[in-house]
């Protein structure tokens, strides 16, 4: 009897499996059935009636799709790589209490094993394996040649110049210098050592600093630095060479810091005498940059006399009537223009907050929103000021002297060695926290006219303990106007102003070709 109710009763739920299955079949038949071929043909038809403008607008559609998507595996690798740095960390913390009591598993002291000098000694081994000091490795072509610097006791010979353009100089940075004589010490360490006069074979000579003759240098950047250093033998046809090699350790963690720059307000401060065309050139910048892209940005102009300043006053009421933007702070100085007195005058006239962001800036400074982003980045009350190395232009009716006109500004921002270059002897772009400028003592208030008073503020900041971070920015540049050095200059002012003005005129080979026009124009028709 109890059979035959069994069997009933797993027949009954028998059927019932079958009629869900049934079921979920259909369902499944419905929701994945094929688009019929007419309704296809009618999408063809619909897409080939939307003409260019529906073609490009769902094209934008899916670049939309694909950029949203991206930006989410994007934000998925970040949180991964920070779940796994928690865990790796709480790993760490299990593995130091469990050594702590002794119950450290078998097989997992290797996860714990801190470096050992014969570790370390093996790192640095590979590190000179991998490097070109034994033997050569092949390079793919003769600008990826890593030259080297040669140096005597008082002398560098060097190829990349740096800011004080010698080809051949004294060491200036005092960590070079020491770089250098704790090489040639060493070297002298090694040679005066019992294992070398061992090896040798000979009488015991002492070496001494008279008798290194030269050395040479190189560094490469992800292994080490080379050095071969030579030195006098036992005759006057007999030398000593030794090769040493400073390699570079792991990279190492400082820091790990999320940083909310969006919300540092910055006070542009440009000094400025008549010159309306370029201030209107600036605020247009200032416009599309400031107002339509950052948003987060105060405007101080110091302006000197009287002349022309109802077109600058015009200019800030027009830009206020179209953007409704009202971050502008106007002063008005009677007197001679001086730069680093405009700077001061506007860096103490900020009484909206106890600290502010300042961009010391020119009329003829042309920035980018990415610019903004970097001097807040790089400037930090206390700690750090940001002095960017801009790229100047060079005079656009020599660059583009083969067209009827020269392009936009915009199409002239273009970083060339024939349309500019790095203007790494200027100190007057500088973001800094105005606190820091108060601190420092801000500018030379006796220094007037054009020039130095960057340069002294510059130094201030290199003689304290403020961290000067000096690059060039990809975002900052000076457009290219005529200048014009007053015979009233000092001697040493009016000698820097005209390297200056004929720096900026065009690159080296443009020059000659100006130079040389007519040799060349002879050439080319005596080849017609």
């Amino acid at each position: 009897m109890f059979k035959r109710w069994l069997l009933a009763l797993l027949a009954r739920v028998g059927l019932i499996v079958l009629g869900l299955c049934c079921c979920l079949l259909l369902f499944y038949f419905l929701a994945c059935k094929p688009t019929s071929r007419r309704g296809q043909e009618s999408l063809q038809w619909s897409a080939g009636t939307t003409s260019k403008e529906g073609y490009m607008a769902l094209l934008q559609e899916r670049e939309d799709t694909h950029r949203h998507y991206i930006n989410s595996l994007t934000k998925q690798i970040a949180q991964l790589k920070e779940a796994l740095q928690e865990r790796t960390k709480q790993l760490q913390e299990s593995l130091e209490k469990a050594k702590t009591r002794g119950i450290l598993p078998k097989g997992l002291e290797s996860l714990h094993k801190t470096p050992t000098q014969t570790d370390l000694k093996d790192f640095f081994l590979s590190q000179l394996n991998q490097a070109e000091v034994t033997s050569g490795v092949q390079v793919a072509s003769e600008y990826a040649v890593v030259p080297f610097d040669t140096f005597t006791l008082r002398r560098v010979y060097q190829l990349e110049t740096g800011l004080t353009r010698h080809p051949e100089e004294r060491p200036v940075r005092r960590d070079r210098r020491d770089e250098l004589m704790t090489t040639v010490e060493t070297a002298l360490h090694v040679l005066n050592g019992p294992r070398q006069h061992a090896h040798s074979g000979r009488g015991k000579r002492a070496y001494s600093p008279s008798d290194f003759i030269e050395g040479l240098t190189r560094t490469e950047r992800n292994r080490g630095t080379v050095y071969e250093l030579l030195f006098k033998g036992d005759g006057p046809r007999d030398f000593t060479q030794l090769s040493l090699f400073r390699p570079f350790g792991p990279v190492l963690k400082v820091k790990s810091e999320r940083v909310a720059a969006g919300g540092v307000l910055v006070n542009i401060i440009v000094p400025l005498s008549k010159r309306p065309d370029a201030f209107r050139q600036f605020i247009s910048n200032f416009r599309e940059v400031c107002i339509q892209q950052d948003g987060r940005v105060h405007l101080t102009v110091v302006y000197f006399g009287r002349d022309q300043v109802d077109q600058v006053k015009a200019l800030l009421d027009q830009t206020t009537r179209k953007t409704q933007f009202r971050g502008f702070t106007l002063i008005q100085l009677n007197e001679e223009f001086s730069r680093g007195r405009g700077l001061d005058v506007g860096a103490r006239a900020w009484r909206r907050s106890p600290n502010v962001l300042l961009f010391f800036c020119d009329v003829d400074i042309h920035f980018t929103a990415d610019f903004l982003t970097s001097c807040r980045l790089n400037a930090e009350p206390g700690k750090k000021v940001y002095y960017p190395v801009l790229f100047s232009q060079y005079n656009p009716s020599i660059i583009y002297s083969n067209q009827t006109l020269p392009p936009s500004i915009q199409q002239q921002l273009v970083m060339r060695k024939e349309t500019g270059y790095w203007r790494d002897f200027g100190f007057g772009m500088t973001c800094q926290y105005r606190s820091d400028f108060l601190n420092i003592g801000g500018f030379d208030r006796n220094i007037r006219g054009w020039g130095l008073e960057d340069v002294h503020l510059y130094r201030k900041y290199l003689h304290s303990k403020l961290m000067v971070i000096r690059c060039p920015s990809s975002g900052l540049f000076h457009l290219w106007h005529e200048k014009n050095c007053a015979d009233e200059l000092p001697p040493d002012k009016y000698k820097m102003c005209m390297q200056t003005k004929a720096v900026s005129e065009a690159s080296h080979g443009q020059l000659a070709e100006l130079l040389f026009r007519r040799d060349i124009q002879v050439h080319l028709s005596s080849k017609k």
